[in-house]
């Protein structure tokens, strides 16, 4: 059996978007009504397959607030991708999204893949909340930045949330193989910092 590739996602975005809610019902299928602010970095990781392949996905949830950027910005340059999470019911998050592109791009590595995502679709849905950032809006915003997709998420109901990090592991696991066929000693290649290979591992069953 193929032994499990490691890659690492940040989730960065303001606070209040969800990101926490995003990677405890990616990891957990869990949701829950109230969550503490994030203090630094939260880790989650789950085990999934692409195509065949056993991935584990270590993901790193961040802290939106100013105090704890220092911090965010230190992780940048380890991750393979990034999850630009802003909320449908709030436009000044959405329009926070350009400064956390500049961020990602600064310090990130040149390699690394970043994916819009629009979470919080439930409040809209449900009425709850009218929505300030249409879906156009979103899927322009990732066309006119050449980022690897968009989707709009609910970490509520869990919509879409697994379809995200499905399609953007396949990105990366993609570009993965592309760099193996590029490279003589594809052991020894990588994608952002370095998609390490570890002991296959049983499943594992993310709003601040």
């Amino acid at each position: 059996m193929d032994q499990e590739l490691l890659f690492r996602v940040i989730i960065v975005g303001d606070t209040g978007v969800g990101k926490s809610c995003l990677l405890l019902r990616f990891s957990e299928n869990m949701f829950k009504e109230t969550h503490t602010v994030t203090i630094g970095v939260e880790f989650g990781t789950k085990s999934i397959e692409i195509k065949g392949q056993p991935i584990k996905i270590q993901i790193w949830d961040t802290a939106g607030q100013e105090s704890f950027r220092s911090v965010t910005r230190s992780f940048y340059r380890r991750a393979d991708g990034v999850l630009l999470v802003y909320d449908t019911t709030a436009r000044h998050t959405f329009e926070s999204c350009e400064y956390w592109l500049n961020e990602i791009r600064q310090n990130s590595s040149q390699d690394a893949d970043i994916f819009l995502v629009a979470n919080q679709v439930d409040l809209v849905e449900n009425g709850e909340q009218p929505r300030e950032v249409s879906a156009e809006d979103g899927k322009e915003f990732a066309e006119k930045h050449e980022l690897s997709g968009f989707l709009e998420t609910s970490a509520k109901s869990g919509q879409n949330v697994q379809e995200v990090f499905t399609k953007f592991c396949t990105i990366l696991y993609e570009k993965w193989l592309e760099k193996q066929d590029d490279d003589p000693k594809p052991v020894q290649h990588t994608i952002g910092l370095k998609p390490t290979t570890v002991k296959k591992k049983k499943k594992c069953c993310g709003n601040k």
